[in-house]
């Protein structure tokens, strides 16, 4: 069995789910470092979970990207350099996930199995 890995170096993120069963932790690029997935999940079929997966994803990755910007701006970094970088900003965050709560429907119960 082979030793881990170390984490990259660089800005992480990890967001989870509304109901908080499937969690990831990745780069700024996207890249998955870290996955959690609750055995509930798994009734939803494995097409259902991958987009999910795929959705947190893109979520982290916007989230760690935002972070990194922070840091170089408090680093000193001119806004420009970061604008050329592609780095999301905190207000592009909160806009795609104010988006991303438009379009996920509203639960028909708050009820959960014990």
């Amino acid at each position: 069995m082979f030793p881990p890995t170390p984490p990259p170096a660089g800005t992480t993120a990890a967001v989870s789910n509304r109901s908080g069963t499937v969690s990831v932790r990745t780069t700024e690029q996207g890249l998955p470092l870290e996955l959690r997935i609750d055995p509930r999940e798994l009734r939803y079929g494995g097409q259902r979970l991958a987009d999910e997966i795929l959705t947190l994803c893109r979520r982290s990755a916007m989230e760690a990207g935002a972070r990194r910007r922070d840091e170089l701006a408090r680093d000193g970094m001119p806004a420009e350099i970061l604008d050329q970088l592609g780095l999301p900003t905190r207000a592009d965050v909160a806009a795609a996930q104010a988006i991303e709560d438009e379009e996920e429907p509203t639960p028909t119960s708050w009820m959960r199995p014990l």
